[in-house]
This record gives C-alpha cells, sequence and structure tokens, in this order.
C-alpha cells in the first residue's frame, strides 16, 4: 500500500499557525496477525500523521483501529512494519522506556484508586526521576489546564470524582511528562452528553495551547469531525478508506463506504463544521467576585440585562445569575468554576444549540484559551447563521445549474471559425 497523506495544517483560533510541539508519527507497511486467524487484525498500514495534529481513527467494529493504536506504543506488537516518532523506529527502544515517552489515555481516566490526583498524575514523571518539586508544580499546572482548581482536588481520591472530573485528571496524567505524542483511546465514552461536550472543548483548547500530536480512536463520527484535523476512515484489516480534512470528506467521499459510514445527513453535517468563533457575541453585564452589589445591579438595569456574568481574577466565568438573585447581597459572589456549563470558542453550533437546550438562559457564555471570558452566544445568532448558510447553499446550487443550462452541448458547434 502506498503511504497516505492529507492536505491541510493546524492552525489556531484567529487563523494563524498554533504552537506545535508535538512529533511526526509515520506508519509503513505495519501489519499485525494473530496466530490462527486468517485474516490480519491490520493489514499494511501506512500512513503519515503531521506533528501537532489531531488525528481521529474511526472505522466499524473490528475494523483494527485500536489495534493500530496500540502498535504506536507497543501495547500491542506488530508483526512487521515500521513505526516511526520524528524519523526514530520506535523498535530501537524497549516497550517500558517507549511508553514512557507516549501519552496515553483511555475511557474513564482509569485511574489508581488508592493514589490521589496528585499522585496519579505524577506517576509518569515520577518514573522518569523528577524531583518533588517538579513533580508537584507541574502537577498543579496540568489540573489546571484541564480546570481543575489544584487546591481543591490534588488531595482527592478518585471515588471522590465525578466521571468526568476523572476523565480530565486522565488527561492530565497523560500529558505530564510533556509526550510529543498522546494516544487516546474512546476518552470521552463513559461519561453523558453534556459532559462529554465540554471534554470535547477542553481538548481542543489544550491542543490550541500545546499542538501535541495525538491520535483519537472513536466509534462516534461527530466526535471525529469536531476534533480531528484529518480523520482516518477505516476497513476491516484497517485498510484505508480515506484519510483526509473533515471538509473534505464530507464534501467528497472517496467511495461508498465512506458514504455509507457519514451518512445520509453529510450536508447537515457541514453546519457542525462552523465553530462558535465565526459568529458574533455579545456583551452584557459583567462583574468580578466581590465587587459592590449596588453599581452592578444598577448598570445592569440600565442596559435592560437581566443576568450578569460573573468573573474571577483570572477573567474566568464562575457564575451567571439572574439579577433576582443577587440583590440580597452586598457584594458580588461566584461559585466554584466547574458548576458553570461554558462554551469553547471551538465548539460547533451543534453544540451551541445543545447546551442552549440545557440552559435556563437560552445563551451560552462563551471562553477561549484557559477559559477565559470571550462573550456571550445566543439563540437568535446561531439560527440566523443558518438560515443564511440555507439560503447561501441555495443560492450556490442555483447559479450551478444556470450556468450547467447555458454550457452548449457537448461537441455542439460554437460559430468560431465556421466556413460557409
Amino acid at each position: 500500500m502506498t503511504d497516505i497523506q492529507a492536505t491541510g495544517r493546524p492552525s489556531d483560533a484567529s487563523g494563524g499557525e498554533r504552537a506545535v510541539s508535538g512529533a511526526e508519527l509515520r506508519l509503513e507497511n505495519v501489519v499485525k496477525r494473530y496466530a490462527g486467524q486468517k485474516v490480519a487484525a491490520v493489514e499494511s498500514l501506512s500512513l503519515t500523521i503531521p506533528a501537532g495534529e489531531i488525528v481521529a481513527f474511526v472505522g466499524p467494529s473490528g475494523c483494527g483501529k485500536t489495534t493500530s493504536l496500540k502498535m504506536i506504543n507497543r501495547l500491542i506488537e506488530p508483526t512487521s512494519g515500521t513505526i516511526m516518532i520524528d524519523g526514530h523506529d520506535i523498535k530501537q527502544d524497549s516497550a517500558n522506556s517507549l511508553r514512557r515517552k507516549i501519552g496515553y489515555v483511555i475511557q474513564g481516566g482509569s485511574l489508581f484508586p488508592h493514589m490521589t490526583v496528585a499522585t496519579n498524575v505524577g506517576v509518569v514523571p515520577k518514573m522518569l526521576g523528577w524531583d518533588k518539586k517538579r513533580i508537584s508544580k507541574r502537577t498543579d499546572e496540568l489540573l489546571d489546564l484541564v480546570g481543575l482548581d489544584p487546591d481543591r482536588y490534588r488531595d482527592r481520591y478518585p471515588r471522590e470524582l465525578s466521571g468526568g472530573q476523572q476523565q480530565r485528571v486522565g488527561v492530565a496524567r497523560g500529558l505530564a511528562a510533556d509526550p510529543p505524542v498522546i494516544l487516546m483511546d474512546e476518552p470521552f465514552g463513559a461519561v453523558d452528553p453534556i459532559t462529554r461536550q465540554r471534554l470535547q472543548d477542553e481538548l481542543i483548547s489544550i491542543q490550541r495551547e500545546l499542538g501535541k500530536t495525538i491520535v483519537c480512536v472513536t466509534h462516534d463520527i461527530d466526535e471525529a469531525i469536531k476534533l480531528g484535523d484529518r480523520i482516518l476512515i477505516l476497513q476491516e484489516g484497517a485498510n484505508i478508506a480515506q484519510y483526509d480534512t473533515p471538509e473534505n470528506i464530507l464534501a467528497a467521499p472517496a467511495n461508498d463506504f465512506v458514504a455509507d459510514f457519514v451518512g445520509a445527513g453529510s450536508t447537515l453535517k457541514q453546519l457542525s463544521l462552523t465553530r462558535v468563533r465565526s459568529l458574533d457575541l455579545s456583551h452584557p453585564t459583567m462583574a468580578r467576585v466581590g465587587d459592590d452589589m449596588a453599581p452592578v445591579l444598577q448598570q445592569a438595569e440600565q442596559a435592560g440585562d437581566e443576568t450578569v456574568v460573573v468573573l474571577d481574577d483570572r477573567e474566568r466565568p464562575v457564575a451567571w445569575p439572574w439579577l433576582r438573585q443577587m440583590r440580597n447581597n452586598s457584594k458580588v459572589l461566584g461559585s466554584p468554576r466547574e458548576n458553570l456549563v461554558t462554551l469553547d470558542h471551538a465548539a460547533t453550533l451543534n453544540d451551541a444549540l445543545d447546551t442552549m437546550l440545557t440552559s435556563t438562559h437560552s445563551k451560552v457564555i462563551v471562553t477561549g484559551d484557559r477559559d477565559k471570558y470571550l462573550g456571550v452566544l445566543d439563540f437568535e445568532t446561531v439560527t440566523d447563521h443558518m438560515r443564511q448558510a440555507e439560503r447561501d447553499a441555495a443560492q450556490h446550487v442555483e447559479e450551478a445549474r444556470s450556468e450547467e443550462s447555458a454550457a452548449p452541448p457537448a461537441g455542439a458547434p460554437t460559430g468560431e471559425g465556421s466556413h460557409d
């Protein structure tokens, strides 16, 4: 099989080049055969994953996507073929040494139940010989990065965390030793839909900041479309059906298998490619924890706002109370930040609508890097955008039909160079 590469490059939210700390991952004719089985689990898989990108492996059950993932860190040993990280053949390292240099995140976080959050996160750095001070500093940095206050969570045990919090700790542990490559096997499959969307947003935000090379196995094509810079769609035996950007896969499926796998709603899925950052945000009354209440209420009433967005000292939203809930207090109060549902500006319009449907505000607070407050998106803005997109698509189809009907039939004389 020839090596398959796709076009495109990672970019940050503003459209510029984003930071890259990942490494190029290259698979060349990788095969996995199990004794007693006539058909290979993975048959001659070759592809290149550029440094700093998220690539989502998707395909039907049994197609070899998880086997392919686990061969990258040698949890499963390839039968033949070569896997290279930044040009270095992984077989030149011992399996244990290799795994300490590759982050690994699986469903449910897979935390050690007898260890605290901090100890779980610091497992690999400790194996690598980091001193306690360095491990402690790194642990706090990563807990903050994944949206968990270190002071509240570092000394808790997994049983004291929700499923989403456990998964965040799992991501932090995968990042602990600053590996260039991170493998994620159905990382968000064991949580409820709202928590899953928030964790996806968290991963997008982290990736925007760190630029790791991430391989993510998922059974959900919608998750692949949202997360992936590229998507690898596999058939049985890990044969590549298509390897390309989400936009290209939706617009031009390579074959009937891909078209069927993506589904009949691919036109609607195109709308899910639109990110929240492309829409205009509103900026209602804002306050900070500890502000005097009277001027905040006065400003909100003059602006006609029924709610106030409350920020902490790092410009992160922590509360979104109604005015009636604030009147009995002399100071603006906050609450634990993770209790407030927000939306990353790289989230999709589908995510925005889902979040609004579960909100009492019919709006959603939008955040950027490190959860910094950006503004508020309302339902009308989303629906107006979707209607305009439908109108633009219909106009494009009409223009294409007009051009087609105006073109002369193939082989018809044009009148140029004719003779009597």
